[in-house]
């Protein structure tokens, strides 16, 4: 069974290469948003065992988008994927129910590899 994602990332053409390349790594993208209001609304219907979240979102930002997501869904998976890791935006990804934190800079095959590791913890 393949691991159902969700795609939570502000621009365009970033988010059509993550949904092609992880879709091309076996995962089945169930959905995709640009931006945290619409990927908190649309996220029960997707009901994705991971959601790949990008931190500078327009309107609410990944980590209060992290948040709103664990008050509806506690058990939901959620992979921080950002060019703009460091110490405290870990910190504060943990606080919000983030399980990983990946840099952007560590590239897609990286992401991959920590998804499918989250996803082992959901015995997948």
């Amino acid at each position: 069974m393949s691991i159902r994602l969700y795609i939570a990332e502000d621009t365009d053409h970033v988010r059509r290469m993550l949904v092609d390349i992880l879709g091309l790594h076996g995962f089945e993208v169930v959905g995709s948003a640009g931006t945290g209001e619409q990927t908190v609304d649309e996220l029960e219907d997707a009901d994705p065992d991971v959601v790949v979240m990008d931190l500078k979102l327009p309107g609410i930002d990944g980590l209060e988008t992290a948040k709103r997501i664990r008050e509806i869904r506690p058990g939901q998976q959620i992979v921080l994927y950002s060019a703009y890791v460091d110490a405290d935006v870990e910190r504060r990804a943990r606080e919000a129910g983030v399980a990983v934190c990946v840099p952007k800079l560590s590239g897609v095959e990286a992401l991959a590899r920590e998804i499918s590791a989250v996803a082992v913890d959901l015995g997948r």
